[in-house]
């Protein structure tokens, strides 16, 4: 009877630490649901206002491919190839940040970094679309969303100029 407590245990405690690994599912594809209340452009993309899961793609060989899905994962709405980007002090959440554009032109996703990585994702752009160069001011238009499972996400437009 000892013996079948025994390797009953053994047996449940191998069981768990096989299960372990699917439990940080969202560290390995990145998972991020967010809400936005405006249109967003996103490469080839225009995501309207709504809710999104951005994610890399399950491949163990190229980290660099983000999909959008819709809120609950049944639409694949873009699948995006990024470069890789680096920040020096990771953040306690999920941000998100975009390009400057003329008025009248929709946001244009430029980075998005996973809570607490150093690396990230940036979205690049065909030539033809103008792009300016990034300068760090003072002044930031700053707008929170919502991003659920990690805190919450911040959207931050850069300025830019010539």
């Amino acid at each position: 009877m000892f013996r079948y407590l025994q390797a009953s245990a053994l047996l449940g405690a191998s069981l768990v630490g096989a299960l372990v690994p699917s439990l940080k599912a969202d560290d390995w594809d990145k998972k991020t649901i967010i809400t936005i209340n405006e249109q967003v452009a996103v490469e080839g993309v225009v995501l309207p206002p709504g809710e999104y899961v951005l994610k890399l793609l399950g491949s163990p060989s190229n980290r660099q491919i983000v999909e959008i899905f819709n809120r609950d994962e049944t639409h694949l709405i873009g699948t995006e190839l990024a470069i890789s980007a680096y920040r020096l002090e990771p953040s306690g959440g999920t941000r998100v940040t975009f390009y400057e554009t003329p008025a009248g032109q929709l946001p244009a996703l430029r980075t998005w970094f996973y809570s607490g990585d150093n690396y990230g994702q940036e979205f690049v752009y065909p030539k033809a679309r103008p792009r300016r160069k990034r300068i760090r001011t003072e002044e930031r238009a700053t707008t929170t969303i919502a991003c659920y499972g990690l805190g919450r996400a911040t959207f931050e437009a850069l300025a830019s100029g010539d």
